[in-house]
């Protein structure tokens, strides 16, 4: 009797030192396969958190297959929802915030949801999770944090008589009119956008806490925050202090990295893009963003992907504890995204891992300014609004109209033009 005792409190301390520290997997039962793009970015993150979660089970490996880009892991998805043959999937896949929705409606298969991982999803922002979240099961874990930035050179702003201060918290028609002093006194404008794909309108309307959509039908026309939005658009491009560039490369290259613009608005990915210029190191801090009416900042979010179990996973006990531990919030989460932080400027979405020593520190090029805490506060005041799996399509159409607009055309006769295509392609 003794012995048997003995025994079983041997197993029952295994038993609570695995709940402690991760769960333990018999040998040759520790592999999980992941799809993801950008091999500077989301795959050091998916490295970090092999490397965390290796701490707690030493026999894991992580098979990372990198993808060309996003669309393979959604052509992947597709052919094998539609084929009905899910042997070709990996356990796991990086997957668009924008896009999961459809794919979960189109594929239900394909998918394993996240109820069974042992995630406090309070440690997440609400617009972040509302992507992932369907019919009120969460289906997936948010890798990269999509919170939306207005940084600004500093130096130019006190050459003007400014400081970041003043460009918090204000109206757009106030931000206009030190843009404007600004490009007259310095030739910087104070705002650059890449329009082959203008995220301008949607983190715009994000920040009034409202949407380009309603009850799942595009809203332009009779939509007047929308329509003063996009006038706010076209009156910058048109005195200079919006350059709206012509493609990815020439938004990058030429109006960030060849020193156009004096603010730089856009999900927080674009903090390296802004660091690649040496010569400006120190005279940049970041804030939230101008709204219509001022007197509040305003939040938003552009871009963003997270972690998806697909239905071919073997073994979801594996993958619910690795993603858990890891990104999830779990006793790993704060080593994972610390090294993820450092080697890929990937910043965590789950709020307690940016309380890190790491998030705390200043950033030289930002003057000292703690940035990767304050994006990590300002994610999750991010409000949810309205999304549809048309995003990208209404973005085209809307950029079309911006151009119209600026070329003489009525604004309300361009956003109907706009609307009516949008309508068509849905439909």
């Amino acid at each position: 009797m003794k012995k048997l005792l003995a025994i079983v409190l041997v197993l029952t301390m295994a038993v609570s030192l695995m709940a402690i520290s991760g769960t333990a997997y018999a040998d040759g039962d520790n592999t999980l396969t992941v799809y993801a793009w950008d091999a500077n970015f989301n795959i050091p993150a998916l490295k970090a958190a092999e490397a965390a979660y290796q701490k707690v089970n030493p026999d894991f490996k992580l098979e990372i297959s990198t993808q060309s880009g996003s669309s393979d892991v959604e052509q992947a998805m597709t052919l094998a929802g539609s084929s009905g043959d899910l042997s070709s999937l990996p356990d796991i896949v990086l997957f668009q915030d924008h896009y999961i929705q459809s794919y979960v409606a189109d594929y239900p298969d394909c998918w394993v949801d996240m109820e069974g991982a042992m995630i406090d999803w309070n440690d997440f922002g609400a617009e972040k999770l509302s992507y992932s979240t369907i019919n009120g099961v969460h289906y997936g874990v948010p890798v990269d944090n999509g919170t939306a930035i207005f940084a600004y050179r500093t130096d130019v702003l006190d050459e003007c008589g400014y400081t970041i201060d003043d460009v918090t918290g204000i109206s757009w028609d106030e931000w206009l009119e030190i843009a404007k002093e600004v490009k007259d006194k310095t030739g910087y404008a104070m705002l650059s956008m890449d329009h082959s794909g203008d995220d301008l309108p949607y983190m715009m309307m994000q920040a009034e806490g409202l949407s380009q959509w309603k009850n799942g039908q595009p809203n332009f026309v009779e939509n007047e925050p929308l329509v003063a939005i996009i006038e706010v658009i076209v009156q910058g491009a048109k005195d200079g202090t919006i350059l709206l560039a012509n493609s990815w490369s020439e938004y990058t290259d030429q109006t960030i990295v060849g020193d156009q613009t004096a603010g730089v608005m856009n999900g927080n990915w674009i903090i390296p893009t802004i660091e690649q210029v040496e010569k400006n190191s120190g005279k940049w801090a970041l804030t939230s963003l101008p709204t219509l009416n001022g007197g509040k900042e305003g939040f938003a979010a552009n871009g963003g992907s997270s972690l998806y179990i697909t239905g071919n996973c073997d073994n979801v006990d594996l993958a619910y504890d690795f993603l858990a531990y890891t990104f999830g919030g779990g006793e790993g989460a704060m080593e994972t995204y610390d090294n993820a932080l450092r080697d890929g400027g990937v910043i965590t979405c789950c709020i307690s891992a940016g309380e890190s020593d790491v998030y705390m520190e200043g950033v030289d090029y930002f003057g000292g300014q703690a940035i990767y805490t304050d994006i990590v506060g300002m994610g999750a005041f991010v409000p949810v609004v309205e999304q549809n799996d048309y995003h990208y399509i209404a973005r085209q159409y809307i950029g079309n109209a911006i151009t119209n607009i600026i070329n003489g055309g009525d604004v309300y006769e361009e956003l109907q033009a706009a609307q009516d295509q949008v309508e068509f392609e849905m439909f």
